[in-house]
């Protein structure tokens, strides 16, 4: 996330002198910078000053630097220590693992860990099936990355990449009651990824990956799908579609538009654009138009890589040519994968009636909601302070939730679809409404009948078979 749209929350420790009007001053710089002030401490008292923490928030890490050396100028004001609220709940890690039984007496120990543990291991040598029932292994997940396409951060490294990891494994625990853990490869290469991933496997009941770029991180999954008996999903491409394409389906359904009839202009088709025009395809849409910085792609063109040339197979049909602005001419969808400030209104002015907008780029948008709102029927973005979040925790928790619990092999396509109409049919047709098309974050409603729709999709294929 770009530091200027960051807006923090900081405790700083001054010594302000004890004399009237002191306080008032630091507060009063504060405010002055557009800081909102959400609680003032005493820390000590001594005859000629005070100590005092401060807290406040509503500022970037820029304005927040100019008001520490500013209030470091103030006569008799001491700066002592500045805390970054952010960095404070990350100290340590957000993350632990707990133990589920208390080992408080020898016979304790000796059932948990030697000698009666011997029994399980030989269980399990036994009957491998039973690692499930005897081990965590049936409701653990490994988080894996190699850092190198994380967040809106790009190529940051294992290292640097723990934090989102570790906020995921909280995710799956706080959404699914699933326990995942943070694996944070310091390799880059699909054989040693896959090699790494295919030797830890043993110990979890699923693989999330994640933050892994384009294209590796097709190459990665395919493989470990083939070679892996456990489900693994690549969240930034199926975790996006799934949850994009729920809010299509009741976007579709406020227009009073059939998939079969619309017509998508897509701009980004990256790992994420990919699986949103795979799932698309999927729910009867025909007529797609991928584009990257060169415009559109169709079957020909030149400077494609594998994986843009497959895209352009799939999609384009009529080998339309010409840039983004170009072909949204007529267009009833526009979804953005790509980058900030893509369109401006008067490009919205050109698509076909009741335009339905997903501008997904996160954490600005292709175009903000304000400027495209005049000219849409449907807006959606990546962001939490607009209506219509696209956001992946609406999807990836109860899609292991399911997966774990009737313990697939694989996660399907008819599993992603049949979470992503789940999700949007969590919202009545009552409720539904240009401003309501996908449930919010926090809809605990949305994990259970994701892993419901992912069982009943699982058992359904296995009749069949």
């Amino acid at each position: 996330m770009s530091s200027s749209l960051a807006r923090g929350s900081y405790t700083i420790r001054l010594h302000i002198p004890n004399q009237q009007g002191g306080l008032a001053k630091v507060t009063g710089a504060i405010s002055a910078r557009g800081g909102n002030i959400g609680a003032i401490d005493i820390v000590r008292v001594a005859e000629d000053h005070l100590v005092r923490d401060i807290t406040f928030d509503g500022v970037t890490p820029e304005i927040a630097e100019a008001l520490f050396a500013e209030l470091a100028t103030q006569p008799g004001v001491k700066v002592v220590n500045i805390s970054d609220r952010v960095f404070l709940l990350h100290l340590g890690g957000k993350i632990s693992m707990q133990s589920k039984i208390p080992l408080q007496a020898r016979n304790d120990l000796s059932i948990a860990y030697t000698p009666g543990v011997a029994k399980i291991c030989t269980a399990i040598h036994e009957d491998p099936e039973r690692v499930y029932s005897l081990t965590i292994k049936r409701n653990s997940v490994a988080v894996v990355s190699d850092g190198t396409a994380v967040l809106g951060l790009g190529n940051i490294g294992p290292r640097a990449a723990m934090p989102v990891m570790e906020g995921k494994a909280q995710l799956f625990k706080a959404f699914a009651d699933i326990d995942a853990w943070p694996i944070c490869l310091d390799c880059h290469e699909v054989d040693e990824i896959v090699a790494t991933v295919k030797a830890i496997a043993p110990g979890f009941g699923g693989i999330n990956l994640e933050d892994i770029a384009a294209p590796q991180c097709f190459e990665i999954e395919r493989r470990l799908r083939e070679e892996l008996d456990i489900p693994v999903f690549h969240d930034d491409q199926h975790g996006t579609a799934v949850v994009m394409i729920a809010g299509l389906i009741n976007a579709l359904r406020v227009v009073g538009k059939k998939p079969e009839e619309v017509r998508v202009v897509m701009a980004g088709v990256g790992a994420a654009g990919t699986a949103c025009m795979d799932m698309m395809r999927d729910l009867g849409i025909r007529e797609i138009i991928g584009c990257d910085r060169q415009g559109a792609l169709y079957q020909g063109r030149e400077n494609m890589n594998i994986e843009k040339q497959r895209f352009a197979e799939l999609t384009n049909l009529n080998r339309v040519t010409g840039s983004l602005k170009e072909v949204l001419a007529g267009a009833d969808v526009f979804v953005g994968l790509s980058g900030p400030g893509l369109l401006t209104a008067s490009d919205l002015t050109t698509m076909a009636k009741d335009p339905i907008v997903f501008a997904m780029s996160n954490p600005v948008p292709e175009i903000m909601p304000e400027e495209a709102a005049p000219h849409v029927a449907v807006m959606a973005t990546g962001r939490s302070d607009y209506p219509n979040q696209i956001n992946n925790v609406l999807c990836f928790p109860g899609i292991f939730r399911g997966a774990l619990d009737c313990r697939a092999r694989t996660i399907t396509e008819g599993m992603k679809m049949a979470a992503a109409r789940a999700i949007a049919d969590c919202i009545s047709p009552a409720e539904l409404c240009p401003e309501y098309v996908i449930p919010g974050v926090f809809d605990a409603r949305v994990p259970q009948v994701v892993a419901a729709a992912v069982v009943a999709e699982a058992k359904a294929n296995l009749h069949d078979d």
